[in-house]
């Protein structure tokens, strides 16, 4: 029994059982007692009775739904009529903002009565079974909802979990067989005994004995008949009390609907670098932190997508970890996303869903990203978030997106970035990445360090030696490493650790270089790579590119990084390897094999020239 917010607007709703019928199951001698005589007691009500197919045993075709189906059907069927345990614990279920009228059912309903349900399973049900197999013999038989009834069925003992929690919200009345009922061959069984009726632990609640037997308990001939005055007695006093608890329910909700549309949503997130390599010395770079923060310029409210592209262990990461830090006050909330490959990426996810929910554990949304399964549906439940009204002064940081998926790159691990971007067209988001063919927003290109005064200073921070500026040893050595960060923290790692003159290691990296970095210490701000291995990524790539195009690059090796251009090229391509001549055949295999390699930003081309250069 619910009410609205107006008092006299008062509606009962009944429900059959099993095997029941919306009419006949109240009805006795022609008396049917919820249209002859409850209208006449309780005359401020509307009366409804709601029937559904729930056959155990027919001649027809028997329904295939569960309980919980019946359960959302009628919630769907009372919103219909509008615009009850497990129907309750569904609309429960419904949140703010999805199904809003499922969930008024509950808010508006004040008292439930039960009438013999076998809430922990009938002592009928073994017997019913029995029945059931003997029946099926001559018609169309189906046990799906008895086998909900079993007495200690796990799917009721999920039932009676759901609804003890939200029972404090109603009064609810358990109402009993007193009598057993007759079967066949003269058996009298109780089929819902007082202990199965009554809801262990469930509050707010009453057991009401009924002095009949289960088929008899809810079919009433007369206003004399014991078990109406039990059940109408019941139903009035619900009837008197409703209204006001009601009403006052929603004014309740209403004030904190009130409450709630004055109050900003808050999508900020504390600062938070976990699980994120960072250098502690971190040298440089101003100009390249200039451009990315010129082009962050605005609020958020339009998307503005930056890509900072350069060689492997040229410092793209730790620049964008510079950047992030230095302006965090500027954005509500910062999350960095590893995209080395998609599966990566999408755990990145998982964890950014844990910790937005730790922060707004309030947030439906969120709380269903946190508990969601599927690294899929958590994607995108979090791209939902990020896209709501007002959510736009967050930043995504897309890190190592070196594999992205472009016409030419058939590589099966390929994957397209921006299918991970939130749909709204707003925020943030900084991607680091060593293909200059992914073509997504303002690109700043991150090159090596041209002043010896930085290189000199990454070299002194990760060495621990002190006054390099004044040895000509380390500047020869800081001008061998060509100022590519990752080999100056890897030659500074190494040094920390032996007590090796600059002269010897210098003396050392030109004879056996391989060696060196092999036995050189992990570097944790490079996620442990080593500077061969980061290099050898790259040239793998380009060898399952354009073999042709990793041949020129290992011959490129042996020379200075001087300017060449493809006639020069061409020139010396008499008895070269077929390899060579297939590069040099024409200006288009060469640009070809040149775009790959600029690709990697192993080499660039010169602008307002035809020519390129070897870079490192």
């Amino acid at each position: 029994m619910d009410s609205s917010s107006l008092q006299k607007d008062l509606i009962l709703r009944l429900i059959h059982g099993l095997n029941g019928h919306h009419e006949k199951t109240w009805t006795t001698n022609n008396v049917n007692w919820l249209r002859d005589l409850l209208p006449s007691d309780i005359p401020n009500a509307r009366i409804f009775s709601w029937g559904y197919d729930a056959n155990t045993h027919s001649t027809s075709q028997i329904s295939g739904q569960y309980l919980y189906d019946h359960a959302r059907t009628l919630v769907s069927d009372l919103c219909l009529k509008r615009r009850l345990a497990k129907a309750l614990i569904h609309s429960e279920a419904a949140r703010r903002g999805a199904l809003e009228e499922h969930r008024s059912i509950k808010l508006s309903t004040y008292g439930i009565l039960f009438m013999g349900t076998p809430h922990q399973g009938g002592s009928g049900v073994h017997l019913g079974e029995l029945m059931l197999k003997v029946a099926s013999i001559f018609v169309t038989a189906d046990d799906k909802i008895l086998k909900h009834l079993e007495r200690d069925s796990e799917w009721l003992q999920q039932q009676l979990g759901q609804y003890a929690p939200i029972s404090n919200d109603f009064v609810t009345k358990f109402a009993y067989e007193m009598f057993p009922t007759r079967i066949a061959l003269g058996t009298a069984i109780m089929v819902v005994p007082q202990a199965s009726a009554v809801v262990p632990g469930a509050t707010n609640a009453e057991p009401v004995a009924i002095p009949a037997d289960h088929l008899n308990m809810v079919k009433f001939a007369s206003r004399q008949s014991r078990g109406y005055e039990t059940v109408s007695g019941h139903l009035q006093l619900l009837a008197e009390e409703a209204p006001e608890a009601i009403g006052a329910r929603w004014e309740e909700q209403d004030r904190i609907r009130n409450a709630q549309a004055n109050v900003k949503e808050d999508f900020t997130v504390p600062f938070s670098l976990s699980g994120i390599s960072e250098t502690e010395n971190f040298v440089g770079r101003k100009e390249e932190l200039a451009k990315i923060k010129e082009a962050f310029q605005g609020d958020g409210s339009l998307r503005t997508v930056v890509l900072l592209h350069g060689l492997g262990g040229i410092g793209k990461t730790q620049l964008a970890v510079t950047f992030v830090k230095e302006h965090r006050d500027t954005y509500s909330a910062i999350f960095w996303l590893n995209g080395k490959n998609e599966d990566t990426l999408k755990q990145s996810f998982a964890v950014m869903a844990n910790r937005l929910y730790k922060e707004h554990p309030s947030s439906a949304l969120l709380r269903m990203a946190a508990e969601a399964k599927d690294v899929d549906q958590i994607v995108v439940i979090i791209r939902q978030w990020l896209s709501a009204k007002g959510n736009h002064r967050w930043m995504l940081v897309f890190d190592n997106i070196d594999n992205p998926k472009l016409p030419g790159n058939e590589d099966p691990q390929a994957y397209d970035v921006r299918l991970y971007f939130p749909e709204a067209y707003q925020g943030s988001i900084l991607i680091t990445t060593r293909s200059s063919r992914l073509k997504i927003g303002k690109v700043v290109s991150v090159r090596k360090l041209v002043d010896i005064r930085e290189s000199i200073a990454i070299l002194t921070s990760t060495s621990g030696r002190v006054n390099l500026d004044r040895d000509t040893h380390a500047i020869d050595l800081v001008n061998q490493l060509d100022g590519l960060p990752l080999a100056l923290t890897t030659a500074g790692a190494y040094l920390s650790q032996v007590s090796t003159s600059l002269e010897d290691y210098l003396r050392h990296y030109r004879t056996s270089w391989l060696k060196l970095q092999q036995t050189s210490p992990d570097l944790l701000s490079y996620e442990d790579r080593a500077l061969y291995t980061t290099w050898n990524l790259s040239f793998k790539h380009i060898q399952s590119q354009n073999e042709s195009a990793g041949n020129l690059l290992r011959l490129w090796a042996y020379f200075d990084n001087q300017d060449v251009w493809f006639q020069l090229l061409a020139a010396g391509s008499e008895g070269s390897p077929v390899w060579f001549a297939k590069i040099v055949y024409d200006e288009l295999s060469f640009n070809k094999a040149i775009r790959l390699l600029c690709d990697h930003a192993l080499i660039e081309s010169l602008e307002m020239s035809e020519k390129c250069r070897w870079l490192y």
